[in-house]
């Protein structure tokens, strides 16, 4: 006897429900992750002029790259007749050109304060993370293989850097010269390696001692705001980017060239003597973004 299977039908509606319900017990709801602490942020450097000077980037800031220079250090102690001679050809020279800035004195245990001046081995290096070792390595062998020298000056002069950004007020290297080029020289097999650019083919070492900007390195329009300022140091900003806190810097043409003229006049016999400039260079140095290193030279 033949037995007749009862079928149950269900709406359409019925089954979309079912299905529904279904399918929420199988997915379990995703949970919110936490967000990250704001310590743990990278924060993208912002290039603001009115934060740095008015200076501005040349080359933008890219994640992983370092710029890098090496360098000997002159420290020039407080109580020395150099220090004095360097005051007394910064106020003649500001008095001369009133938008020069001279570099900020170091400050040792608040009580001794002291100029650390730099004479530049190489240009701008630009390093990616893993080469930062690299160039630390390369260092320490040129100063492992490198005797001690002295170094003097003789005359004040001007540079420019080579992007035409900012004009410097230095002092030129004497006697040091053919030891600076030796270890500048030093650099090249490691700067080809890398394709940056070697310094200069006849460089002219030199210790800066103070600097100013040049007119159309800032997007500030200056004629518009000259008529805002009385002041000539105020010029160079906006008035909705200038505050009690934020030093305010004038762009110029260029330097007098009368100004190396006057100082050479008045400070190049006392620059260029015994009790001034002589000074001893054993270290040799590098900075990798704000961190610096040095090591001794061979005696």
């Amino acid at each position: 006897m033949k037995r007749n299977l009862a079928l149950v039908s269900y709406s359409s509606s019925e089954e979309e429900n079912n299905l529904e319900k279904v399918s929420k017990r199988a997915v379990p709801k995703k949970k919110k992750l936490p967000g990250l602490s704001p310590s743990l942020i990278v924060q993208t450097p912002k290039d603001d002029p009115a934060l740095h000077q008015g200076r501005i980037r040349i080359i933008p800031h890219i994640d992983g790259q370092w710029a890098s220079h090496v360098y000997v250090s002159i420290r020039v102690e407080r109580r020395s007749a150099m220090y004095n001679l360097v005051l007394d050809a910064l106020k003649t020279a500001k008095n001369l050109e009133p938008a020069l800035h001279d570099f900020p004195r170091v400050d040792e245990n608040k009580s001794e304060k002291y100029f650390n001046l730099h004479v530049s081995l190489s240009r701008p290096i630009f390093l990616r993370t893993h080469q930062r070792d690299d160039l630390k390595r390369e260092v320490k062998s040129l100063a492992e293989k490198s005797n001690n020298f002295k170094i003097s000056f003789t005359s004040f002069s001007i540079f420019n850097n080579d992007e035409e950004t900012r004009t410097f007020l230095a002092l030129d290297i004497g006697s040091g010269h053919r030891d600076l080029k030796l270890l500048s020289d030093g650099l090249l097999p490691f700067l080809a390696n890398l394709r940056q650019k070697e310094y200069y083919a006849d460089p002219r070492f030199h210790a800066s001692i103070a600097w100013a900007l040049l007119q159309g390195t800032t997007s500030y329009d200056h004629a518009s705001m000259a008529e805002n300022f009385s002041s000539p140091l105020l010029s160079g900003m906006l008035p909705t980017q200038v505050a009690p806190s934020v030093n305010v810097f004038r762009p110029i043409l260029h330097l007098p060239a009368s100004l190396t003229t006057i100082l050479n006049e008045q400070y190049a016999s006392p620059l260029s003597s015994q009790s001034c400039s002589a000074f001893d260079i054993h270290e040799l140095c590098v900075k990798i973004g704000k961190d610096v290193f040095s090591w001794r030279l061979k005696g």
